[in-house]
């Protein structure tokens, strides 16, 4: 369930298709985000999933599989 949220938030936010983002897709590389992105992608997740993302954590989130991983065991 937190996968597919995650998705639909990368898909709204990087215009990309649902059905092409997996666990082991690379915010950075196969996304093309910046760090500006990846901050405004941050913040929407914070939002959604109500929980607060330290910046010293957010060098460690390169993955969507980590972003989901941190979010279950933070929220």
């Amino acid at each position: 369930m937190v996968l597919e949220k995650v998705k639909s938030i990368l898909a709204d936010q990087f215009d990309v298709e649902e059905d092409k983002i997996t666990a082991e897709t690379d915010l950075q590389e196969d996304l093309g985000a910046d760090s500006l992105d990846v901050v405004d992608l941050l913040m929407s997740i914070e939002d959604e999933f109500e929980i607060e993302i330290p910046d010293d954590e957010i060098e460690n989130i390169k993955t969507v599989g980590s972003l989901v991983s941190y979010i279950e065991t933070n929220s």
